[in-house]
């Protein structure tokens, strides 16, 4: 595929807004890359979350082994157009750089991805069966992923190389942490503040759980060599209805962040053993609600996955890529659960600017990228 092409197709995917919603926009573009090759026994699903939001799954090629490829549609929101200097879903190139929302995290490693595979057929040298798997809510949720990996589209693999930016592609993430946020509701009952026997106070009880559940989860005390502790957060809380009343209710929210010597039983279990403990007491109301909570996702830096990818690295950019682990959760965190036992990796363009006003890809770093998917997936497949 020819370099001006390349560019026009990740200029199409950064256009499409894609701002949590609207990902069945850039899935049924991209499929449409594909249809022509369906002669080539190319097969094409979409599988919808919701309205205007589907997954999209790709399998070229065949064989009884399965390499994956993965990137999420979606983008999060712009923030104030008063901090760019161009629109974000314009795609504008400047200084060799191209800028929009999504061209960091991870359109570019999506179109990458689905470059490489197009570049493939086109040349008819399909070096055996690749999977590219388009997800929907990658960053409100990772609940495309979650529901691929439920239907079992993931389930064949046999390794797993997720686009999602690496430093510039210098650095391979193969094990990161997992997330567990949740929220905790206390109910109490009003009285005036004069006569607070007379009423249950739903701050005090949710209070005491915020302190000893912090206890609880502090002696989760294993040390990840890569990723360190667990990390616990009570992020928000809100209670009570004015100055001069007993509250009768009470929220809070917190966030974990796991890691692979701890699944999110565990936590789970600490959690609502608590909330099991607080509730026998008279008047206590206690209960919690998980928000997709997410699994650790374990690795080993020396498997022959990360030794290839660096094999491959050193020959397309001229440099080793450095194993790390990753704070963040991914969509790697739910792909975990999927049948097969497989390494998940990411490595990706991009640049440091995800999230951030004038966000953008080196278009030098954008084409390598294309080139190294395709000389990994050959040399995966031994051709």
């Amino acid at each position: 595929m020819d370099q001006a092409h390349a560019e026009e197709i990740l200029k199409k995917v950064i256009a499409i807004p894609t701002v949590n919603d609207n990902e069945k926009e850039v899935a049924d573009y991209l499929a449409s890359l594909f249809a022509p090759y369906e002669d080539q026994g190319v097969t094409i699903e979409e599988l919808a979350y919701s309205p205007g939001r589907s997954n999209l799954i790709v399998t070229i090629g065949e064989g009884e082994t399965a390499l994956g490829f993965s990137g999420h549609q979606d983008v999060v929101d712009p923030g104030d157009l008063a901090d760019w200097d161009t629109d974000p879903f314009v795609p504008t190139i400047k200084e060799e750089r191209l800028i929009g929302r999504g061209a960091s995290d991870m359109k570019s490693g999506l179109a990458a991805v689905v470059c490489a595979m197009l570049g493939m057929l086109e040349e008819k040298k399909v070096p055996g069966k690749i999977k590219l798997i388009a997800t929907v809510g990658e960053e409100s949720g990772e609940y495309g992923a979650a529901q691929v990996t439920d239907a079992g589209l993931a389930d064949d693999l046999s390794a797993l190389v997720i686009a999602e930016p690496t430093d510039g592609m210098r650095q391979i993430c193969y094990t990161s942490k997992g997330v567990v946020d949740y929220h905790v509701t206390s109910k109490g009952i009003a009285a005036h503040s004069s006569r607070p026997h007379e009423g249950e106070d739903a701050i005090a009880h949710l209070l005491e759980f915020a302190n000893e559940v912090q206890a609880r989860l502090a002696r989760l005390d294993k040390k990840d060599p890569v990723l360190g502790k667990l990390t616990s957060l009570i992020t928000l809380i809100k209670g009570g209805e004015q100055i001069n009343s007993v509250p009768s209710q009470a929220e809070l929210s917190g966030n974990i962040r796991t890691i692979p010597g701890y699944t999110n039983q565990v936590i789970f279990d600490v959690i609502d053993g608590l909330i099991a403990e607080l509730n026998a007491k008279p008047g206590y109301q206690l209960s919690v609600d998980y928000i997709y909570p997410e699994e650790p996702m374990p690795g080993d830096a020396h498997s022959p996955l990360v030794q290839l990818l660096q094999k491959v690295g050193l020959e397309v950019f001229g440099h080793t890529l450095t194993p790390v682990g990753g704070t963040g959760a991914s969509d790697g965190s739910e792909f975990v659960r999927a049948k097969g036992d497989y390494p998940i990796v990411m490595v990706g363009p991009g640049s440091d600017s995800q999230h951030q006003p004038n966000e953008w890809v080196s278009l030098a770093a954008y084409h390598q990228a294309i080139a190294f998917y395709q000389q990994f997936a050959n040399e995966f497949f031994g051709k």
